[in-house]
């Protein structure tokens, strides 16, 4: 099919690359629609909220990770919180301190919960077992609930399932496959997804060093969202530092990945400023400088309810900043 360059908005920015347009607000057909929900790290900050990223693809709404603030933001963007399925890249607590939230809101009476069947959550092993004790540990809660407010038992239920490498979801057309990924020696297993619909393709990378299976998913991928960690030099010997860049991808590392696996376009999300904050951690031009000494291809840095749609044309909307 022929691509082409195309002005979507009134207001917009096209870019040299066929079949990718970057508009500021504009509405694009889209096969797959992602929208980066939460960029941040552990940090906790209220411009970038914990790893989170959801991926619409015909009837599904697909969830991956859950940090912090993802329920705020499902409401930002009109998801009914009781249509999302749930998927875990591994179970460090930055990417899953929001499920009690999604989980237990979900499930209540206002139009953005009222969920009945229990909630789909795929991942990791230990995921199950997480669910389990999450479902006892706020057993007061759900008792309380149920005799005042009669809302369903199976509503607050867990549908989980520990997961490995392969196809882990099918239905309505679309396909999620977990791939295993390099997050250090001790934090296995993690995975990155691969999200494929309609011939169109999105790959998350997950938490990870520099990886040969990424390159592998991500070959002619339409979308490839990758991590990322830099240090300025001043922190970059402390030890905080060197701990987060050892488990995470550089610049540009990032872009020795982008180069080989040729994405129609390349996001940075999960951004760690390694040991800095404030006037000591890298800002976004300081990302873009580094990945670009390895890399020349489509880029964007991710944002906090940036969305990404892909169809004929790839897309992305920034939110308006008031």
């Amino acid at each position: 099919m022929k691509k082409r360059l195309a002005v979507v908005a009134a207001i917009s920015i096209a870019i040299a690359v066929p079949g990718f347009v970057a508009t500021l607000h504009a509405e694009a057909a889209a096969d797959i629609r992602v929208t980066l929900l939460g960029t941040g790290s552990p940090t906790p900050s209220p411009e970038r909220f914990g790893p989170s990223t959801l991926v619409e693809a015909g009837p599904e709404k697909l969830l991956f990770d859950c940090g912090r603030g993802c329920t705020i933001r499902l409401t930002q963007k009109n998801v009914p919180l009781r249509d999302v399925k749930l998927f875990l890249t591994h179970l460090h607590s930055d990417h899953l301190n929001g499920i009690p939230d999604l989980w237990l809101s979900g499930w209540l009476g206002p139009p953005w919960g009222q969920r009945k069947a229990p909630m789909v959550m795929i991942g990791p092993e230990g995921t199950k077992a997480m669910a389990e004790h999450l479902e006892l540990a706020f057993m007061p809660d759900i008792r309380i609930r149920m005799a005042d407010e009669k809302l369903p038992r199976d509503g607050v239920r867990f549908d989980a399932k520990d997961m490995t490498a392969g196809v882990v979801y099918e239905a309505n057309g679309v396909k999620v496959t977990a791939f295993d990924v390099d997050h250090g020696d001790e934090i296995k297993p993690c995975y990155g997804f691969r999200i494929d619909y309609h011939g169109r393709s999105v790959v998350l990378s997950g938490d990870t060093r520099y990886n040969q299976n990424v390159i592998k998913y991500a070959t002619g991928a339409d979308l490839l969202i990758h991590e990322v960690a830099m240090a300025k030099p001043e922190v970059a010997q402390t030890e905080s530092a060197k701990r987060i860049l050892a488990h995470h991808t550089s610049p540009q590392e990032a872009g020795r990945v982008f180069s080989l696996a040729k994405p129609r376009l390349a996001v940075y999300a999960h951004i760690s400023a390694a040991g800095g904050a404030g006037p000591t951690a890298p800002q976004t031009p300081d990302y873009i400088a580094a990945t670009r000494e390895t890399y020349a291809g489509p880029l964007e840095m991710g944002e906090d309810l940036m969305t990404i749609n892909i169809g004929d044309e790839v897309t992305f909307e920034r939110p308006q900043h008031n």
